[in-house]
């Protein structure tokens, strides 16, 4: 075989691997495939839950602007009527996970929907806010009355994750940790 067809040849086993690669993940994309473990420690919602239009407001009265050019991610707490230590054993893992996001931390705010409990942690990312029905009925139908579970809120204001009660916060803060990095 003379050099030519040599290096035709090659070239052309190129090619194939390379558009075969491609086949290969469309079809998987059009049958359907999902891969049986994913890295987020939270649970993914699909589809995602647009929230931007629900007329959030603050503690204090004020209307809650979503601002989507800041990139901010929003972790949502809707605690039950005096929650007590659950409540502040909770605010104290938010405070954690919102300080070890370092030079990313201002990209965080904790939402949280109810009276803080006194006592509780103070730092400027956790934003008390009214109680909201509008909201409550938009979270996941897996979500119950009463529990602390957490969900995390997109920069564009779609509800994308849940954690469930007694959750571990080291998973939150390596999805957070991962989810600010990919929105910089």
């Amino acid at each position: 075989m003379n050099p030519v067809w040599k290096s035709r040849i090659t070239m052309i086993m190129v090619t194939v691997m390379f558009f075969a690669s491609f086949g290969l993940a469309l079809y998987l994309i059009r049958s359907g495939w999902q891969p049986t473990a994913t890295r987020n420690a939270g649970e993914l919602l699909q589809p995602p839950v647009e929230l931007g239009d629900l007329g959030l407001r603050h503690a204090d009265g004020r209307a809650f602007g979503w601002e989507p050019q800041r990139r901010l991610w929003r972790v949502v707490v809707m605690p039950p009527a005096d929650c007590g230590d659950p409540c502040l054993a909770l605010i104290d893992n938010l405070h954690r996970v919102w300080m070890s996001e370092g030079r990313d931390a201002d990209r965080l705010q904790m939402l949280w929907f109810g009276e803080v409990p006194s006592g509780a942690a103070n730092f400027r990312a956790l934003l008390p806010m009214q109680p909201s029905p509008a909201l409550r009925a938009k979270l996941p139908a897996a979500h119950v009355d009463g529990s602390l579970a957490v969900h995390l809120i997109d920069p564009s204001g779609f509800l994308v994750m849940r954690y469930e009660p007694g959750f571990d916060p080291t998973g939150l803060r390596r999805d957070l940790g991962r989810l600010l990095k990919v929105t910089e």
